[in-house]
Formats: C-alpha cells, structure tokens, sequence
C-alpha cells in the first residue's frame, strides 16, 4: 500500500532538521573551542608590562611593543601559534625591543587561529608609521601564516619561531631568521630542515639546544610536545641572543 504523501514529508523534514541539528552543534562545540585559548602566564606578562624599557598598548586587533627608548626603524608584525593568547609572547620578544629598539606588533587572529585572518598586513603595520623597516614572523602556524604574507612589498624579512614555511620563497631576496628548539616535539628540527629549501640560501637557521615548542612563548605545557631542556628563562634569554644578532646585522 503506498505511503500517503504528507508522511514522506514528515520525515524529510526531520532528516533535514537532525541535520541542521548537528550542524549548529558542531558549529557551536568548534567556536567554544576556538575561544579558549592556551593563556599567557601572569609573572611573566606582568614583568614585562613592568619593564620601563618596554611601551605596551593594546591596540584592540593586537599588542603594541615599542621601545621607551631611541627605535631602530626597525618593526615585527608577529603572529601567534593556534590557540595562544597574544600576550604569552611579550616575554620571549620583550628583549629585543629593549635591546634592539625593535617595535612588535602582536597580532590577535581571527578565532585565535591565523589561517583564519585574513586580514591584511597593513591593518597591523598601521599602529606603527614611524617604521621604515618591516619584518613578518611568528610561531608555529602563526609562522607558517607569516611566510604568506612575506611576499607583501612592504616587507623586508621573515622571522620564524619554531615554526617553517609551506610556500616556496628561496627565489626571494628576504632577510630570514629562522629559530628552532631541539627539543620541540611539533615542529621538529627534522620537519624545519625538509623544509628548509624553500627559504632563501641565505637564511640564518638558529637551533637552540634544550627548547621545546611552548618555550618560544609563556603559555604552560602543549600537547605533543617534549619535555624542555632548559628554563623559560634562559631560553628567553637565547631568543633574545639570536633576534639581537640578526636584527643588529641588518644593513
């Protein structure tokens, strides 16, 4: 006997709503997540934001640094890993903005994941005019979005932080400093060496013995992620070495 009509439309219509269902869930379950972002710790952002060598504003789409000092001209706009909070990286770029009179631009990206920001560079570059010298970098995946914006034309090098490149820019004349820890269970010295080739020949390649992946920022511990050989502290300190060394030799 056939199936009267408004009985087949019922249960369209209940597929259809289960589906819609299970739609908005994940939508909602992937937002929640998304939004919850691995925290900065609080000491190390509060001596920072102590620091009289350090000006720190929140400029709404990202964290100014800026030196109190004579700037060099010279400006980082850096992009977060996935899920960590902007402020976990004042600590680790703090040093070079007192060292150097480097200016930072810490991004805050979309969902807190960077392939989702589409915005452009100049939204960032805008905070700091008086640049005249502008880097891209950032950590992890925040690097890996950095390497696509590095063929904007207003940007003269790259700086990655355990992190590599997914596009080719070896045919490129950007400054590149790359810093990996040899104890960084994500991106692992043996994937940034295959991908090596795709930074220019004369990228300067930095390995810090003991650092783990979580050390290029202050956020705890990350899944995946190895045991660190040294302390926050002093791989702050070595980051800092290796920014000052790349930055002072620009000319």
């Amino acid at each position: 006997m056939p199936r009267p009509p408004h009985r087949g439309r019922r249960r369209t219509v209940r597929i259809l709503v289960s589906i819609v269902a299970v739609v908005i869930l994940v939508l909602v379950g992937f937002l929640a997540w998304a939004n919850t972002p691995m925290m900065g710790d609080r000491a190390a952002a509060i001596e920072v934001w102590t620091n009289p060598a350090v000006s720190i504003t929140d400029e709404g789409d990202s964290v100014l640094l800026a030196p109190t000092g004579t700037p060099s001209g010279q400006g980082l706009v850096f992009i977060p890993g996935a899920l960590v909070d902007p402020y976990a990286y004042l600590s680790k770029l703090a040093g070079a903005v007192e060292e150097t009179g480097l200016t930072v631009v810490v991004t805050k990206p979309t969902l807190n994941l960077a392939f989702f920001d589409r915005r452009p560079l100049s939204t960032f570059t805008a905070h700091a005019p008086d640049v005249t010298s502008w880097y891209v970098g950032g950590h992890s995946l925040g690097g890996v979005r950095a390497c696509q914006l590095a063929s904007d034309q207003a940007v003269d090098g790259l700086i990655l932080f355990g992190s590599y490149c997914a596009n080719d820019l070896s045919g490129t004349d950007l400054r590149v400093l790359s810093i990996g820890g040899s104890d960084d269970g994500l991106s692992t010295p043996a994937k940034i060496d295959a991908a090596r080739h795709l930074l220019p020949a004369d990228a300067t390649m930095v390995e810090i013995a003991g650092m783990n992946h979580a050390q290029f920022g202050d956020y705890g511990t990350q899944p995946g992620d190895n045991a660190p050989g040294i302390s926050d502290d002093e791989a702050r300190t070595k980051v800092t070495d290796a920014l000052t060394a790349f930055l002072g030799s620009a000319g």
